[in-house]
């Protein structure tokens, strides 16, 4: 079989801060992804200008011969293209800091993804992540739909809901605490074989396996081991005994509320600002090393802010600690971290392609791989990853204490959805009584009108 030699790749959403990362890492699997260039399209030129810049310089740092440019439309983006990448931020990281300011005032943690924060993101996000989807679905059907835009989970089942496009969504959250767990034991990822389950951004290990024997609870019963498997001290380990399940990060936000937003008031920020204030720096140090033909400055300058960002990661949430604290950050090459959003979308794509097929945990279609939801619910499992298809493996049905997390967020998806597509207010009340995280009516109100009306009174 030949292997095609001049796909065309692109990033919806190139002016954001992880497409440097994507570069990097199309760059590296040109050959396996028969990539000939990455187009990029983002609304604000002037990011995307200098993210573009800093790919190329990337590209010429790391030799090889892929082509990065920017496109006049987004129409010129997709069309022709083997792999649409989405990673939209609608209303950008100032819009992410206004939610988890507004969530905190009335009183819930401010996260990006979870609670009304997350509510108020997925609602403004899913008609424009649907009108991008039909663009592809018509100008190139046959083309991969490779989904970063948060939440995740829901954006990908709203994706899948309402256009014909074939889609996957990504995030690099399961696999991080697999590393995470096959590191505490003292072992390689290949060593370890953990038993996921959940949805995006709620999630458990439920079994380990090293070189093949059951090690669980092994695992469970070691304080020491228990204490590499996250970032921050996230959880009680007698929490994580009794359920006999080792949670994502994410479910601190159902787990731990009170304590995230105990330190965010302490703090008197979230992560959003802090993220917001790094992304500023950023921008102005990348435009003046970039202005100066200082590429390699600015590959430098842009390795040194990842390293903040992921030093930091649930500091200030689990500890009241800050970004920008001496401590909080790492001393590493983030382009070849083990685990990674890029390297989720290269062994994804790579499977796709037939290059490189895998098992990999995706936000897919349930088709029956966790019994008791509907075939057409996006669920986050792993599933193997083949030439132009993605197979979700049958797995045991889902543990006791998950089952209502579970099944009330899909709940709350299909609802936000709806009010998002609507536009009907009292839907989206409906969709926060619903979540887990919320379950008032009353507060709904004026929540929703802080989040989602910019003339609000509240405001």
């Amino acid at each position: 079989m030949t292997v095609p030699t001049d796909r065309k790749l692109t990033l919806i959403g190139g002016g954001g801060v992880r497409t440097p990362l994507v570069t990097f890492g199309v760059n590296e699997a040109a050959e396996a992804l028969g990539a000939r260039e990455l187009v990029l399209w983002d609304p604000d030129s002037d990011r995307l200008s200098i993210m573009a810049a800093l790919g190329r310089a990337i590209v010429k740092q790391e030799g090889g011969s892929l082509i990065v440019r920017e496109a006049s439309s987004i129409e010129d983006a997709v069309e022709g293209a083997s792999f649409v990448m989405n990673s939209i931020r609608v209303g950008g990281i100032t819009g992410r800091a206004a939610d988890e300011r507004k969530a905190i005032e009335h009183g819930y943690p401010g996260q990006e993804t979870t609670g009304p924060a997350g509510a108020a993101m997925a609602m403004r996000t899913v008609p424009i992540a649907i009108e991008q989807a039909q663009l592809v679905e018509r100008l190139s059907p046959d083309a991969w739909i490779v989904n970063f835009t948060n939440p995740a989970g829901l954006i990908t089942q709203a994706i899948s809901n309402h256009t014909n496009a074939k889609i996957v969504g990504i995030c690099d959250t399961p696999t991080e605490l697999f590393h995470n767990i096959a590191h505490a034991l003292g072992a390689t990822l290949a060593d370890v074989e953990c038993d996921y389950v959940g949805l995006n951004h709620l999630g458990w290990v439920r079994g380990i396996r090293l070189h093949g024997e059951d090690v669980f609870d092994r695992v469970l019963e070691d304080d020491a081991v228990l204490d590499k498997l996250y970032s921050a001290p996230v959880f009680d380990k007698a929490m994580i005994r009794a359920l006999r399940l080792i949670p994502t990060e994410y479910l601190f936000f159902y787990y731990e509320r009170r304590r995230a937003l105990a330190n965010q008031c302490k703090h008197g920020s979230s992560r959003g600002t802090e993220v917001e204030t790094l992304n500023v720096e950023l921008i102005a140090t990348l435009r003046d090393r970039l202005g100066a033909d200082d590429g390699p400055g600015a590959i430098t300058a842009y390795a040194a802010y990842l390293n903040r960002r992921s030093g930091s990661y649930m500091k200030l949430e689990a500890e009241g600690g800050s970004a920008f604290h001496p401590d909080s950050t790492f001393d590493i090459d983030p382009f070849r971290v083990a685990s990674g959003y890029h390297k989720i979308a290269i062994d994804v794509m790579s499977g796709l392609t037939g290059a490189v097929p895998a098992t990999i945990v995706v936000n897919t279609r349930n088709l029956g791989a966790i019994p008791g939801l509907p075939d057409r619910d996006i669920v986050e499992t792993s599933s193997r990853i083949e030439r132009d298809s993605i197979t979700p493996l049958p797995i045991a049905p889902l543990p006791d204490p998950a089952i209502g997390l579970v099944h009330g967020i899909k709940a709350y998806e299909r609802a936000a959805i709806e009010a998002a597509l609507t536009g009907e207010r009292p839907t989206a009340r409906k969709a926060l009584l619903i979540h887990p995280a919320i379950g008032e009516w009353d507060p709904t109100g004026a929540l929703l009108a802080d989040l989602l009306d910019p003339t609000c009174q509240h405001c």
